[in-house]
């Protein structure tokens, strides 16, 4: 027996003339009859943002990890802590867009390997401040050739009169889509 739930999910997934592409001929043009009409995801910018950005993660993400052994949320810790002296977790995973459990697992193993330290804030107990350690800094200061060359790589695919209006677009994207 269907409940009333399951019906409401069902009737919102019927087909309506004219609002699909396609008809239903047969099981292999079944999903054809289920794309939307005005809707091309290939040409859907969040969803080309966001392969773009796994391919150029997952890309550098190989060179770090082979010489390393560190995962790509470890490295967007790592990098932030590059910038400052003290953060806290808080500050990390609000500014490199990772949810806090996947920051804090990152930062106890990265604590783990030495490569970061933890202190207790002594004005507010609750908060917990990391830095680089000696050998952050050194695999920090090895890291970042590979990030200028890598990113030399990934900016050949553009032609060079595109490259500066491409790091101004997304620098205004960055700052106005937040």
């Amino acid at each position: 027996m269907i409940d009333a739930n399951a019906r409401q999910r069902k009737a919102r997934f019927r087909l309506k003339p004219g609002l699909f592409r396609g008809h239903i001929k047969s099981s292999q043009t079944q999903r054809k009859a289920w794309a939307l009409a005005n809707f091309v995801l290939d040409d859907f910018l969040a969803y080309q943002l966001a392969v773009l950005a796994n391919r150029v993660s997952d890309g550098f993400s190989k060179r770090y990890r082979a010489k390393f052994g560190i995962t790509v949320p470890e490295w967007r810790v790592v990098a932030h802590l590059s910038q400052g002296e003290k953060v806290s977790i808080r500050e990390i995973y609000k500014k490199v867009e990772i949810d806090k459990s996947k920051a804090s697992r990152a930062a106890a193993r990265l604590v783990e390997a030495g490569y970061v330290s933890k202190k207790v804030n002594p004005d507010d107990r609750r908060l917990v401040e990391l830095s680089l350690t000696k050998k952050g800094r050194d695999m920090m200061a090895e890291i970042e050739p590979m990030a200028d060359a890598f990113q030399a790589e990934v900016l050949e695919c553009l032609p060079r009169e595109q490259r500066q209006a491409f790091a101004a677009a997304l620098k205004t994207m960055m700052e106005k889509c937040q």
